[in-house]
């Protein structure tokens, strides 16, 4: 079946299709039916059934015999170790250190924070927590003490699991004194905190209230696994909110296994026992899905990489874990490309290495620039598949089925949506629009499995965030079209359309064109307030190593590529070269803190933010064109 057929039979009989998929997961109790409505526009996925996460990742591969194959590679570049861990080894790891969690108290229903560098300790955390039907919130390691207490305050943990530090190139990162520093200032208080010792820094621990990784699991009786049902919740993953408060997307356990286990052929195109790696961090939604749960529950190999793009050692870094570890499906963001690219235009790296392994390259997390994706392709030889996803869905909305069938690409498209989701374009009063004319994406409801079933302990907050500016539909916050061969394109968010005297324009589209200007290695745009025409479009951009023309020459080029490509109506006449732009530490750009800086409103540096130094070049830069004067 192609494609299409595939997509048209999920849409006939969405709830047949998906209890098919089903199938393919190990049940303690089959689920009587695959979905259930909970009344007014909320719905759950497998409610009835009975199943346990880490069952389905790691215990049924070693009762089917598969305990020999290697389960997690931790590669640490930053360390310079190797470790490999088999499916059995971990299926002991995990049972010995759930029931280490059982002893002193952690059962079903319990909340457990993990704050964790990248190391296969924190795959196994999550995995101890999944065993015992605890249901455990991943906080970025090195998040600031006052966001861990904030996130501590809504989920009420009982345990924290947390290691003595992280490590980035050149610098440890003291996780320690922020645990405790947030336990402070946190009104609900854990009962106990386990650490995990590393050796690069040994953090001092609390009588009475920390134990040591190892120290506690010593002697205990190993957990089995807790069936759960389906509709029980695997995990809280904090998404920041624009109000500030975060945002708590649950995830259900029964939809998560069906959804991820689909996707890793039908998307990424591994079979079990392929390595798979997508280079993230385990705090954010691509961790959680593609480091430790759908590779595991699928049976392939996964990596944990504790490393940067560049500098860890250089810019081949990539190429070279592709290379040693055989990866056939690779993940990553574009912002990381972006850094390889600006470091080793031509892909002279790549010379050293065999990437024969590699099947195809996928992007995700922000809008994937077409002179990335043509960069990519061209140094790498393969092909290069944008998809597009949000935390709140947990997996791929639109994306290139590569399993079913490798459709054309289109530069600039995330191509087709998924089965399971019913994308369309919705003018502001919520009609649909025609193929090619830009609108908000929605995709009506119900969300498919392994999507978030509403918000933690915030069902109002759910329904104000995501449902009710399009009844019977789920609001994505993207703007976007839809061309007449059913390709999606995401253009922007939905707040960085800007007007620009009556017209509606992407600053996406704008991007776009300076990225192709043969100088810029990265860029942003951003809609700035202006009295004549309502907003203005401003350019930042940066250039590639060894570019040393004069800054105003390369302006002046940026801003007649913008008036050539997209025309005078862009009103694009304000660019700026600077070293670096504003990112969290996942790589998306900043641009909303961008925009206040720029109209001199008061604002506060993003928790995420990856160094707020870079704030203050932006400053200086908006004063050059004349804004910022607050």
């Amino acid at each position: 079946m192609g494609y299409k057929e595939v997509y048209e039979s999920w849409k006939s009989d969405p709830e047949g299709y998906w209890m098919e998929q089903a199938d393919a997961i190990d049940w303690d109790r089959k689920p009587s039916k695959a979905l259930n409505e909970v009344g007014d526009s909320l719905y759950e996925w497998f409610a009835d059934g009975l199943t346990n996460t880490c069952w389905n990742a790691v215990d049924r591969h070693v009762e089917a015999g598969r305990g020999g194959q290697v389960a997690i590679i931790h590669d640490s570049p930053i360390t310079g170790t190797l470790h490999k861990i088999t499916y059995g080894d971990l299926r002991n790891r995990v049972a010995r250190l759930a029931g280490a969690l059982r002893a002193k108290g952690i059962e079903k229903g319990d909340r457990v924070i993990i704050y964790m560098p990248m190391v296969p300790e924190a795959l196994e955390a999550m995995l101890a927590c999944a065993r015992l039907g605890a249901i455990h919130s991943v906080v970025f390691g090195g998040f600031a003490a006052n966001e861990l207490a904030v996130r501590i305050d809504d989920a009420k943990p009982k345990a924290i699991i947390a290691a003595s530090c992280g490590l980035e190139p050149g610098r440890v990162v003291h996780y320690k004194p922020l645990v405790d520093g947030a336990i402070e200032q946190a009104t609900h208080k854990p009962d106990f905190c386990v650490i995990f010792q590393r050796e690069e820094e040994v953090a001092k621990l609390i009588e009475g209230r920390d134990v040591d990784w190892h120290g506690f699991q010593y002697g205990v009786e190993p957990a089995d696994c807790v069936p759960v049902e389906g509709n029980h919740p695997a995990y809280i993953l904090y998404t920041s909110g624009t109000t500030g408060a975060p945002k708590g997307v649950i995830r259900h356990t029964g939809g998560h296994l069906v959804a991820l286990n689909w996707s890793m052929k039908n998307i990424y195109n591994v079979d079990p026992g392929d390595t798979f790696w997508a280079a993230s961090d385990v705090g954010w939604v691509v961790g959680h899905s593609y480091i430790c749960y759908a590779p595991l529950i699928h049976g392939n190999t996964t990596i944990v990489f504790e490393g940067k793009p560049v500098g860890t050692p250089d810019a081949g870094t990539f190429w070279r874990v592709i290379s040693d570890h055989k990866v056939r499906s690779f993940f990553t963001a574009p912002t990381a490309f972006r850094a390889v690219k600006r470091d080793d235009p031509k892909g002279e790296f790549l010379e050293k290495y065999d990437l024969s392994c590699l099947r195809a390259i996928y992007l995700a997390g922000e809008r994937a620039d077409p002179d990335t994706i043509e960069w990519a392709m061209n140094v790498t030889g393969k092909p290069v598949y944008d998809h597009w996803w949000q935390t709140e869905t947990g997996w791929t909305i639109a994306g290139m089925p590569a399993g079913i069938e490798e459709l054309p690409v289109k530069i600039g498209s995330p191509s087709v949506p998924m089965p399971g989701y019913d994308v369309q374009i919705l003018d502001e009063a919520g009609h649909q629009m025609k193929p090619g004319e830009l609108g908000a994406i929605a995709i009506k409801l119900p969300l498919p499995p392994g999507t978030l079933p509403t918000l933690w302990n915030a069902e109002d907050r759910f329904r104000k965030s995501y449902l009710s500016h399009f009844p019977g539909y789920y609001e994505t916050g993207d703007a976007g079209m839809i061309d007449e061969d059913g390709y999606l394109y995401i253009m922007a968010r939905t707040d960085d359309v800007i007007n620009v005297a009556g017209h509606r324009l992407s600053t996406g589209g704008m991007e776009e064109v300076l990225a192709a200007h043969p100088d810029v290695a990265e860029c942003a745009v951003i809609g700035v307030a202006d009295p004549l025409k309502g907003q203005l479009p401003m350019g930042f951009v940066c250039l590639t190593k060894g570019v040393n023309r004069p800054h105003e020459d390369i302006t002046r080029e940026c801003v007649k590529l913008v008036r050539d490509k997209i025309g005078p109506v862009a009103a694009f006449k304000l660019c700026a070269v600077v070293d670096r732009l504003p990112k969290t530490r996942s790589g998306k750009i900043l641009r909303a803190t961008m925009v206040k800086i720029a109209d001199s409103e008061t604002f506060k540096p993003p928790a995420t933010i990856d160094d707020p130094a870079i704030l203050d070049e932006i400053k200086l830069a908006l004063q050059g064109m004349g804004y910022a004067k607050g």
